[in-house]
C-alpha cells in the first residue's frame, strides 16, 4: 500500500481487546442483517412510509438524520475532489508535531545548532541554523501528503465515475446537507485478484469540518458495509495511518480489527509512522 493511505477521514489510538468491542460489533452486525420485523414496524407505525420505506436500517437511520447518503453524480465533482484534498492536508500539523517528539528530531535540532556554533562561534548562526531545520522538517512533515494528493487526482479521483462507477461491485457516495456535498466514500474490489470477489475496499471517506461530529462518517461507513454484504462480499477491509486518530477510533467502534501494520516506504519508517490495514468480517446471509 502506499503512504498515506486512502480512506481517507481515515488517526491513532491504542487497540481495544477484541471481547471489549463483542457488544459493539454485535449491534454494528445487528444493523447489517436487516431484520423484516423492523421494516414492518416501520411500515405499520410511520405514517405515509407503504411504498417508499426504507429498504434498510441504514436507510431509515438516513432518512431521519438533517443528511442524506446517496450516488456520486458528476455535478458533485468539484465538492468531492475540494473536501478530499483538504482532509487529507489536515494531517500534515499532526505528522509535524509527531516529528518533533523523535528522540531522532531532538538531537538534530540540538545538535546541529551547537555544533555549528562550535565551528563558527556566532550564536545568531546557530539560531538561524535551528529555524532552517523547523522549517526544512515542516515542509517533509506536509510533504507526503501533498504528494499522495497529487497522485490520488492522477488515478482514481480524476474520473471517479470511470474508477467507482462503471462496473458492479464498486461505487462511490456522497453525504449531502441542504443541497451541499459535506462527506464522501468510495469503494473498491482489493487489488489482489484471488481476492477480488471476497474483499472490498473502503476508500475516500472524507466529512467536512463543519460537519464532523453529526454521525455523517459512521453513516458513511455503514452505507459501505451494507452495500459489501448485498453484492456478496465477505470482508471490508481499510487502510490508515497511526496519525488519523479520530478515523481509526470509529473504526474500531464499529467492529473493524487490526489485521496488519507495517512502514508504508523508507520516509514511514525513517519517521516512524505505521499504516493499520483493518479488516471488517460481514456477517453471514
Amino acid at each position: 500500500m502506499r503512504w498515506p493511505p486512502g480512506p481517507g477521514p481515515h488517526r491513532y489510538s491504542r487497540l481495544c481487546p477484541v471481547h471489549l468491542d463483542a457488544s459493539q460489533r454485535l449491534r454494528e452486525e445487528a444493523r447489517l442483517r436487516l431484520p423484516w420485523t423492523f421494516e414492518a414496524f416501520v411500515v405499520a407505525v410511520l405514517p405515509g412510509r407503504g411504498a417508499g420505506t426504507p429498504s434498510s436500517l441504514v436507510d431509515f437511520e438516513t432518512s431521519m438524520a438533517p443528511y442524506r447518503i446517496r450516488k456520486y453524480q458528476e455535478r458533485d465533482r468539484q465538492r468531492v475532489l475540494g473536501l478530499f484534498s483538504q482532509g487529507m492536508l489536515e494531517h500534515a500539523p499532526i505528522t509535524f508535531r509527531h516529528v518533533l517528539k523523535l528522540p531522532q528530531t531532538f538531537v538534530l535540532l540540538l545538535g546541529g545548532p551547537l555544533a555549528l556554533f562550535l565551528a563558527s562561534g556566532s550564536w545568531l548562526l546557530a539560531f538561524l541554523a535551528g529555524l532552517t531545520l523547523l522549517a526544512a522538517l515542516r515542509f517533509l512533515a506536509k510533504c507526503p501528503w501533498s504528494q499522495y494528493v497529487d497522485h490520488s487526482l492522477r488515478t482514481d479521483m480524476c474520473d471517479i465515475t470511470k474508477s467507482y462507477c462503471s462496473e458492479p461491485g464498486s461505487c462511490f457516495w456522497v453525504a449531502e446537507c441542504e443541497g451541499q456535498v459535506v462527506g464522501t466514500v468510495g469503494a473498491l474490489p482489493v487489488e489482489d485478484p484471488t481476492l477480488r470477489n471476497e474483499q472490498l475496499e473502503l476508500f475516500r471517506l472524507s466529512v467536512a469540518s463543519e460537519h464532523r461530529g453529526q454521525g455523517i462518517a459512521k453513516a458513511l461507513v455503514r452505507t459501505v458495509l451494507q452495500f459489501a454484504r448485498d453484492q456478496g462480499y465477505r470482508e471490508v477491509v481499510l487502510s490508515t495511518t497511526m496519525l488519523q486518530h479520530s478515523a481509526l477510533a470509529l473504526y474500531q467502534r464499529m467492529g473493524f480489527q487490526k489485521t496488519r501494520q507495517y512502514f508504508a516506504a523508507k520516509t514511514g519508517r525513517l519517521v516512524c509512522i505505521r499504516v493499520f490495514q483493518l479488516t471488517y468480517r460481514l456477517p453471514s446471509a
